[in-house]
């Protein structure tokens, strides 16, 4: 078994907490894992990007090969874009659906859908928008991580628990608030999939 993921997304969103948690849950699922990032500064609102090789086997290199990843979870549309070439041909896109405008040539949000109506496999969520309303409004992250979950080889409770270590030291509060973003993910990913 092997999972080669690209994490996506601008500076401030979050993209480095979920390399955590994952990178977390998949050494406490006994996966072995290798990871890369590249990032850009986050008050420029920069590329951030990362990659994640899990298996149940050593992995040699912490960078995946163009055409391997099987997933791409991204939590700005264009971003997940700007990664497609890594992506197999039945691999998957979770990412968010709202623009963060970052370039001054950012393309019209109906452009960028348009390429996302052409992949054969993608789950698109406003996982801000289902943060606010479930009045956590700042783990939008951890709601798209639970969407994708259906896609990761790591048991969910496995990811619960990276949560619980990744935040642990920020208080109980913030703990529960990102475990109700990831289950609140999981349920709605579940019922958001468009094949």
């Amino acid at each position: 078994m092997k999972t080669d993921i690209i994490l996506a997304g601008v500076g401030g969103q979050g993209i480095l907490s979920l390399a955590a948690v994952i990178g977390e849950a998949a050494l406490a699922d006994g996966l072995y894992m290798k990871q890369a990032e590249v990032h850009g500064m986050s008050q420029r609102g920069g590329d951030v990007q990362s990659h994640l090789r899990i298996s149940d086997r050593p992995v040699a290199s912490d960078l995946i090969p163009l055409g391997q990843a099987d997933l791409i979870i991204s939590l700005e549309p264009m971003e997940a874009l700007r990664y497609l070439p890594y992506l197999q041909k039945d691999g998957w896109v979770v990412t968010h659906s709202e623009p963060f405008e970052n370039i001054p040539n950012y393309p019209e949000i109906s452009e960028v859908m348009k390429v996302y109506e052409t992949l054969p496999h993608k789950v698109i969520l406003n996982v801000e928008q289902i943060a606010k309303e479930l009045g956590t409004p700042r783990s939008g992250n951890i709601v798209l991580l639970g969407a994708a979950s259906l896609y990761l080889p790591i048991d969910f409770s496995k990811l619960e628990n990276g949560i619980r270590r990744i935040f642990g030291k920020k208080g109980e509060d913030v703990v529960a608030m990102n475990l109700k973003a990831l289950q609140a993910g999981k349920k709605i990913g579940n019922r958001t999939i468009f094949t």
